[in-house]
């Protein structure tokens, strides 16, 4: 199958080698546990520990900051490993690839030394708190308040929808810290959760998939936080450094898609083999044949452009437009795909305990956070 045959223009034989120690590490300290993390809707916060030891987290920020010295293409090969193990509980692409990196670009030199390597080592896990109850995509109505009180922030305001909600040791808050509209009054602030007055952890949210990802309400009630937690030091970046960030975040997302695409694809392959329906196999029946055709077709379009716009992102050349562009499609993909794969599992595909109905659950919140598919649309129309 050309989807096996193909080979990614970035790998290299030490991230093959990292992706067979991943494959290991997941299937040993991952796999037995997913159903029971999708009971508890968390991951145990000892794995993160062992993430830690293995040298999985925060393995693209430099090695000075405790980091692994890696690229995004490290990230991509965990993140893939991850797929190819059907699992969306394990929220490390919010903590590695996208608030460790907040850090690393806009953090001062003490951020970094202070933060970076507990982070690295799974002592600390983060994550970051945008969206509110009445703020989607819409970053710049923003009304969480931080109000300068001599060397401290007091804050108050309410986030929902914020992974890694329960284990966040160090949540990013986007907060409000000037009266300028919309974008310009916006700062990042770094609050050290434990034990933090004011600090409350709402209700774990039932979703319609990611069943086993730590996902929380957050409120704020006159909670305090040092003045030199705002990141970089200086109020008002807030927007600025989102903007810088979100490239990177939506590719993350674009990956993942990808890989669910081709996940998706094998299953339906093994499955149309083995089932027989009317005398043959699914495999040898013409519709059966048709659409699992368009559906390697689809995923290999997928897995193309998300390649190109990693090849560019480790060059330095993806823009706000390629990243939204294959967040969109891909994530569109994604959704198209593992429909029409679980269609041919007929009511096997309805059942909790086949991974392609939990696929198809997972796969819808991918067009809407990171920036829902519509705005991303108009991101990539904005540069015609």
């Amino acid at each position: 199958m050309i989807l096996d045959e193909y080979t990614k223009p970035w790998m290299t034989e030490e991230l093959a080698d990292l992706r067979a120690m991943t494959r290991t590490f997941l299937e040993r300290e991952m796999v037995p546990h997913e159903e029971r993390w999708d009971e508890q809707q968390q991951v145990d916060r000892d794995f993160w520990r062992k993430a830690g030891e293995q040298g999985l987290l925060c393995i693209s920020i430099p090695e000075e900051y405790g980091g692994g010295g890696g690229t995004f293409a490290h990230e991509a090969v965990i993140i893939e490993e991850q797929g190819y193990v059907y699992d969306t509980a394990w929220a490390n692409s919010v903590h590695s690839t996208i608030v460790a990196h907040y850090f690393a670009s806009y953090g001062t030199e003490e951020q970094k030394r202070n933060w970076l390597p507990k982070l690295a080592s799974g002592e600390y896990v983060c994550g970051i708190a945008m969206t509110e109850p009445g703020t989607g995509s819409d970053l710049q109505a923003i009304a969480t308040r931080a109000v300068r009180d001599g060397d401290e922030y007091v804050v108050n305001g309410a986030k929902t929808f914020i992974s890694n909600g329960t284990h966040a040791d160090l949540m990013v808050l986007v907060v409000r810290t000037g009266d300028q509209p919309g974008g310009k009054g916006l700062s990042l602030l770094v609050a050290e959760t434990q034990d933090l007055p004011g600090y409350q952890r709402g209700r774990a949210l039932k979703k319609l998939g990611t069943h086993g990802q730590d996902t929380r309400e957050l409120f704020f009630e006159d909670m305090r936080v040092p003045a030199a937690n705002i990141l970089g030091g200086e109020e008002g970046y807030g927007m600025r450094h989102l903007m810088g960030a979100l490239p990177q975040e939506r590719l993350t997302i674009a990956v993942g898609a990808a890989v669910a695409c081709e996940a998706a694809v094998r299953l339906a392959i093994d499955y149309a083999k083995q089932r027989k329906a009317f005398g043959k196999t699914l495999l040898e029946q013409q519709n059966t044949r048709f659409v699992l055709a368009e559906c390697v077709a689809d995923a290999f379009a997928t897995r193309t452009m998300v390649d190109n716009c990693i090849e560019r992102h480790l060059r330095g050349e993806l823009d706000t437009a390629g990243a939204s562009m294959a967040k969109f499609f891909s994530t569109d993909m994604q959704n198209k795909v593992v429909d029409r794969c679980l269609q041919l599992f007929g009511g096997y595909g309805f059942m909790w305990e086949y991974p392609i109905a939990r696929m198809y659950a997972d796969a819808r919140v991918q067009k809407i956070y990171g920036g829902t598919n519509e705005i991303m649309k108009e991101l990539v129309a904005r540069s015609l």
